[in-house]
């Protein structure tokens, strides 16, 4: 890395030269795969109660009569296709066949509501919509009739009712459809024709105020992408299982899931993310993406059961904890292990360090973690445990990675070092620029909004951050996100978030206070905690309302949260809050579809309540 000074703040940037490939469509190098690893399992699904396996051979067939097929509906080069389903191997097959005739795969969130599958629809202008499931299904046929552009709709399971509607087609007749057609050569000539400067995908962001911006993103951004992780990461290899569960909407399980099928992985499609526990233990992966709530509860429930436990075994815990974290340590910073230590540490190991592992099946190499404040004690904790968590920093419009650990010399905290390739600076009032091969060309028929979120040649990430003495890049918060009390003060409610949302009775938390004489907020209680502590304590109750206003909880509630402000300034700390009876959601409007809170919406949804808090 070199450093440089820039208006008083620290330039990073990467010096790596990255290898790209000569090829200039990212389908052609997953083709490649497919003759290269032949009977070996590219791909995994759970299908009625079992986990089925698609390997490298087949995948290249199924590719190649789904590029035959869409060729037969009529997809001209750069037109989109959509993609609206839960994780699965066929979302792959249809967005990987979609590129190899230079198509362009657009996701829809899986939760996402019809009115916003419908925007996605139009200002994509989808000729064709894959769908996973009834509902989803549903959702499209509602305002099938009113798009002028979707001209067909293919269910990926034989289980949705297509009602006889005659531009629905499952889809096992569409890979007929392919296998039966002669336009092979076709594929092969729009190839010749293509350019690395091709639309690869639109993501359209959720974002936390408007209507969503389609982020256009090329294949020279992904190959950009892929060429950075081959030289940061711990050796992702052929031998390696990953775990898909993030939705393929979002950027970060999208762009690892390519990086998957580059390295010659085997990816799990997980379809319900509510049975991530279950299939960890089958799948037992060793590299999975995550975000940093995942994590939370597993801290939370060790921590939940270690309170139950004797006072010996507590002991012993920590004594373990201590132990991983001065050997692991050495390792990380490239010092020798003691043998006392090792000797020491393999004790640690088999009495409760393994368990923790055991937890996310025990295999793990490194799991990246993305998409929200990462608390540094979580960190630790997992890290002692012998889990690498590869926290990183990256945004849609970015191609994800932006910042993310090395495997040896890091720090816990920030969120790592420039991946290869990327520049990353700090403007004069504290902003994260970023310049480099994997950020976007623009949003989608937004010149606008693309023309005001870049400055020189630089992108805008709106996130705020700084450079620490290793060149580490911490995040501090969203611009527009930071509150300013009636007493002047800027506070970050993302870190005040993650500092109190980590204990193990809280299972969401919105932070108030824009011009307010103090930091209050919202906490969604995590109701089965509560509820066995309240059993545990006598404490009756006969629904959720009743026990939220108990004075022991709120006791509880208020010892919680000091208990984790010893770090926070005195104008961060939380003076009142409220327990509310039910979660955030998405159809609340209270989240985006990545789980962050809407403030403005929050604010506005519940103003009676948090007006109560400033009497």
């Amino acid at each position: 890395m070199a450093r440089c000074c820039h208006k008083g703040r620290y330039v990073k940037n990467s010096s790596q030269i990255l290898q790209l490939p000569a090829e200039n469509n990212l389908a052609i190098s997953i083709l490649e795969q497919t003759r290269k690893y032949g009977g070996k399992v590219a791909m995994r699904c759970k299908r009625d109660g079992s986990w089925q396996e698609i390997t490298w051979r087949v995948l290249g067939e199924q590719l190649h009569a789904a590029a035959k097929a869409l060729l037969e509906l009529g997809l001209n080069e750069g037109e989109m296709i959509g993609i609206f389903s839960p994780n699965m191997p066929e979302c792959t097959i249809a967005d990987v066949a979609s590129l190899s005739i230079r198509g362009v795969p657009v996701y829809i969130y899986p939760t996402n509501p019809a009115k916003t599958a419908e925007y996605i629809v139009n200002d994509s202008e989808s000729r064709i919509i894959f769908v996973g499931t009834q509902d989803q299904y549903d959702k499209v046929i509602s305002f099938i009739s009113a798009s002028s552009c979707l001209k067909k709709i293919i269910a990926f399971r034989k289980e949705i009712n297509l009602n006889n509607h005659p531009l629905a087609m499952y889809f096992d007749a569409f890979l007929e459809l392919g296998q039966s057609s002669s336009k092979g050569p076709e594929i092969s000539s729009r190839l010749e024709r293509a350019s690395k400067d091709d639309l690869l995908t639109l993501i359209y962001t959720s974002g936390t105020t408007g209507e969503p911006k389609g982020v256009m993103l090329t294949h020279s951004n992904m190959f950009h992408s892929a060429a950075s992780h081959d030289i940061r990461l711990l050796d992702p290899n052929d031998r390696d299982v990953s775990l898909c569960f993030l939705p393929l909407s979002h950027i970060f399980e999208r762009a690892w899931t390519y990086y998957v099928l580059h390295r010659g992985m085997t990816n799990n499609y997980l379809e319900d993310p509510k049975t991530i526990v279950e299939a960890i233990q089958e799948v037992k992966p060793t590299i999975m993406c995550a975000v940093p709530r995942f994590y939370e509860k597993i801290h939370a429930t060790v921590h939940h059961r270690l309170e139950a436990a004797s006072p010996l075994k507590k002991r012993l815990f920590e004594w373990a904890l201590g132990v991983g974290a001065r050997r692991n340590n050495c390792i990380k910073d490239g010092q020798p292990v003691p043998l006392f230590l090792e000797a020491r540490y393999r004790i640690a190991d088999a009495l409760v360090l393994k368990k923790i592992r055991d937890i996310v099946g025990g295999r793990i190499k490194f799991f990246p973690c993305a998409g929200a404040p990462l608390s540094q004690s979580i960190e630790e904790f997992f890290y002692a445990a012998g889990i690498f968590i590869c926290y990183g920093y990256g945004l849609s419009e970015t191609t994800a990675t932006v910042t993310c650990h090395e495997p040896r010399h890091f720090k816990f905290g920030p969120v790592g070092k420039p991946m290869p390739g990327v520049q990353v600076r700090i403007s004069g009032n504290g902003e994260i620029l970023v310049k480099g091969g994997t950020v976007m060309k623009g949003y989608y028929k937004k010149p606008a909004e693309t023309e005001e979120v870049f400055e020189n040649g630089w992108f805008k990430t709106g996130d705020a951050g700084e450079f620490d003495d290793n060149g580490e890049l911490r995040i501090t918060d969203r611009i527009k996100d930071l509150i300013k009390t009636s007493g002047g003060k800027y506070i970050a409610p993302q870190y005040i978030e993650s500092v109190i949302g980590s204990d193990h009775f809280i299972e969401q938390i919105a932070v108030i206070g824009d011009n307010r004489k103090y930091v209050s907020a919202l906490i969604v209680p995590a109701f089965e905690v509560l509820q066995e502590y309240a059993r545990a304590h006598q404490i009756q109750w006969t629904c959720r309302e009743d026990l939220i206003q108990h004075p022991s909880i709120i006791e509880l509630f208020r010892r919680r949260i000091e208990s984790h402000s010893n770090d926070l300034a005195g104008y961060e700390k939380i003076i009142r809050f409220t327990l509310m009876p039910n979660e955030f959601s998405i159809a609340g409007g209270e989240i985006t579809p990545t789980m962050k809170i809407k403030r403005k919406n929050v604010v506005d949804k519940y103003q009676g309540i948090i007006e109560d808090m400033y009497p």
